[in-house]
Order: C-alpha cells, then sequence, then structure tokens
C-alpha cells in the first residue's frame, strides 16, 4: 500500500476482492475528522489476483494530481493509466466503421443479400 498527502487528505492505494477477481482502489482520508471515501480506478478492469490490483492503484496513485472539496482524486483530462490506449496508438482510436478510409456506412442497403456458402 502507497500513500500520497494531499491539501487536507491523504490517499492511499489499495486492492479489494470483488467476486473472484479483485479491484485496484484509492481511499481518501481526511487530515482532520470524518471518514474515508474509496475510489475505484480503472473500473472497466480486473485483477486475477491482489499483487496485479495493488501495482495497478499504486500506478494510479502515482497519476493523481490533486484532490477535490470531498477528496475524490483528480486525473489529468483522458487519462485512463492503460498503456494500451497511449497517444500514438492508432488501434485504440480506431473507427470499427472505417476500413482503409471506407465506411460502412456508405454502402448501398444490402437487405437482398444472401449468405451463399458451401
Amino acid at each position: 500500500m502507497a500513500e500520497r498527502e494531499f491539501p487536507g487528505f491523504t490517499l492511499r492505494s489499495s486492492a479489494t476482492k470483488d467476486g473472484s477477481r479483485f479491484k485496484a482502489l484509492l481511499s481518501s482520508h481526511p487530515a482532520v475528522r470524518g471518514f474515508p471515501s474509496y475510489f475505484t480506478v480503472y473500473d472497466n478492469r480486473s485483477f486475477r489476483d491482489e499483487a496485479s490490483a495493488l501495482v495497478a492503484a499504486e500506478k494510479a496513485l502515482g497519476l493523481v494530481l490533486g484532490v477535490e472539496d470531498d477528496g475524490a482524486p483528480i486525473f489529468a483530462e483522458g487519462e485512463t493509466g492503460f498503456d494500451d490506449d497511449l497517444p500514438g496508438d492508432e488501434t485504440a482510436d480506431a473507427d470499427d466503421d472505417e476500413i482503409e478510409g471506407h465506411d460502412a456506412d456508405e454502402d448501398q442497403d444490402d437487405g437482398d443479400h444472401r449468405d451463399e456458402r458451401a
């Protein structure tokens, strides 16, 4: 578990069991009084083991720019923390409808198309 101090809050990285998998999370602890708040990170990913989730949570903690008044972590605009959607990765931003400059919506209606299999 890693932690970072911000004005009024301490953020800590951790992991929690979610069914048979694990989720990465950050907890925000007020400096004065109050209860901690918990924020899952990488919501569309889960981890098979606790160690992997902890590593992801620590990475997310390192990406935090600051905290909101309620202790919610602030990340850079568009930051996902995923290495597979870094700028310059052409497959991450590819439109599924476009293939080599051809837009599928420009095709004529193929309503009477039959799938002929041998």
